[in-house]
C-alpha cells in the first residue's frame, strides 16, 4: 500500500549529509515496534514511513528525479544504525534503497512512470527469474509467483525478473510492475527476519510496456544505465552481498552496544572470565567485519569495477557474514539461559542474523572460489 506520510521531494537527505538524525529516529521508531513485527510478520506502517522519511528510498534515485544518487558508503552506516535496533527494519531499508537504483536502467519513459509521485517511491523487487515472460504488442507479457519480496505489502511499484520462454539475448529480464499489476500472498513464516514480510508477489498476465523493461545483464554489469549519476555505473555484482550483509552488522552491534543487555551483565564478572573473553572476540569479530564491509562500498564509490575487485567484493562480504555469524554464535552462548527468553533482544537477534546469513548471495564457498579464479586468471 502507498505510505501516506511521506515527506515528498523537499525531505532532507540525510544519508548524503551524514546526518543520521533522522536515521536514528527511524532506528528508534523500528526498535519499539520490533517484538510486534515479529507477531505480525511484517513492519508496522509508521516504521515504513520513518525508513521513508530517513532517506533510503530515494538515496539511489537518480538527481535529475529528485533522488540523491547518494554513495555505498553512506547507505551501509546508515542501515548499520537501523540494524541496531531491528533487523527486518535495516533489511528493507537496505533493499529499498538497492532496488530503487535498478531503476536508473530504465529507459527515460519508464523512469518518468516509476517516479511519478517522487523519488520516495517505495521500490521492491525479486532478483531471481520466475514465472513466465513472453513478447506481446508494445511490451511483455508477464505471469509467475516470486517469493520472499521484502515490504512487498508496503510497496507502491516491484521489479520482477523473468525469462523470455522464446529465448534470445536478451531473455532474462526486470520488469518495472506498478502496485496496481500484482497481488501478495502471505507466505512468510520463518525463524529469522519476520519483520520483513517477504510475502509472494503475484502477477497475472500483466502487460508490461517495453519502456519497462531491461535486461538483467546490464544491472549485473553496471553497463547500459540511463542515468548521468555515478552509482548507476556499479555493477549489482560488486555490492549486492553488502545490501544484504548490511543489517546483520547492526544486529551484532546492536547486541555489543553498551546498554545491551548482555554486557550490563558483565558490569560485575571477574576479570578473565569466558563471558568478557566472548565480549572481546565477538567485538574484534565485528570490527573485522566492518572494516571488510566499509572496503567494498569506498571500492564501489570510487568507480574502480573491475573483475578482480568484483570477484574480491564478493569473498570479503561473505567472509564478513561468518565472521558476524561467529560474533553472535560467542554471544548467544555467553548469555545463558536468559539469552534464549522469548522477550530478548539477544535471541532475536541471533535468530536474525542467521536467517539473514543464509541467503545464496553470501555463500562463502562460491565467493571463494570466484575469487580464486579471478586469481588464477592473473
Amino acid at each position: 500500500m502507498t505510505n501516506p506520510t511521506r515527506t515528498g521531494a523537499a525531505a532532507v537527505d540525510v544519508l548524503e549529509t551524514g546526518e543520521l538524525g533522522e536515521v536514528s529516529r527511524a532506528a528508534d521508531i523500528a526498535g519499539r515496534s520490533a517484538a510486534d513485527g515479529e507477531v505480525q510478520r511484517r513492519l508496522a506502517s509508521d516504521v515504513v514511513a520513518a525508513l521513508v522519511d530517513a532517506g533510503f528510498a530515494r538515496h539511489f534515485v537518480p538527481t535529475r528525479w529528485g533522488g540523491t544518487a547518494g554513495g555505498f558508503g553512506d547507505l551501509l552506516e546508515a542501515v548499520a544504525v537501523v540494524g541496531e535496533r531491528c533487523a527486518s527494519a535495516a533489511w528493507v531499508a537496505s533493499l529499498s534503497a538497492g532496488v530503487s537504483r535498478m531503476g536508473g536502467y530504465l529507459p527515460e519513459e519508464g523512469q518518468a512512470e516509476l517516479w511519478a509521485a517522487g523519488p520516495d517511491t517505495l521500490v521492491v523487487g525479486a532478483l531471481m527469474p520466475a514465472g513466465t515472460v513472453r513478447r506481446t504488442s508494445g511490451g511483455w507479457l508477464v505471469s509467475g509467483k516470486w517469493p520472499y519480496i521484502s515490504a512487498v505489502d508496503h510497496s507502491d511499484w516491484a521489479f520482477v525478473c523473468g525469462v523470455d520462454e522464446d529465448g534470445g539475448p536478451d531473455d532474462t529480464r526486470y520488469f518495472a510492475l506498478p502496485r496496481s499489476a500484482y497481488r501478495v500472498e502471505e507466505t512468510w513464516r520463518t525463524v529469522g527476519m519476520r519483520g520483513t514480510g517477504s510475502n509472494t508477489l503475484v502477477a497475472d498476465d500483466v502487460v508490461v510496456p517495453e519502456h519497462r523493461s531491461f535486461r538483467r545483464g546490464d544491472v549485473l554489469e553496471g553497463v547500459g544505465a540511463q542515468s548521468a549519476d555515478a552509482c548507476h555505473h556499479v555493477p549489482l555484482r560488486m555490492v549486492n552481498g553488502m545490501l544484504f550483509t548490511a543489517p546483520l552488522l547492526g544486529a551484532v552491534r546492536g547486541a555489543l552496544a553498551p546498554g545491551a543487555p548482555f554486557v550490563g551483565k558483565l558490569a560485575g564478572s571477574p576479570a578473565g572470565s569466558p563471558p568478557r573473553i566472548a565480549l572481546g572476540r565477538a567485538s574484534g569479530e565485528v570490527d573485522a567485519a566492518q572494516l571488510l564491509l566499509e572496503r567494498i562500498a569506498a571500492t564501489a564509490d570510487t568507480g574502480a569495477a573491475s573483475p578482480s575487485t568484483i570477484a574480491r567484493s564478493g569473498r570479503d562480504c561473505a567472509l564478513a557474514v561468518e565472521l558476524l555469524v561467529d560474533a553472535i554464535d560467542r554471544l548467544f552462548r555467553a548469555g545463558g539461559t536468559s539469552a534464549q527468553a522469548e522477550g530478548s533482544a539477544l535471541q532475536r537477534a541471533w535468530r536474525d542474523v542467521h536467517a539473514g546469513a543464509s541467503h545464496r548471495v553470501l555463500r562463502f564457498d562460491t565467493a571463494a572460489d570466484g575469487y580464486a579464479q579471478s586469481l588464477l586468471a592473473e
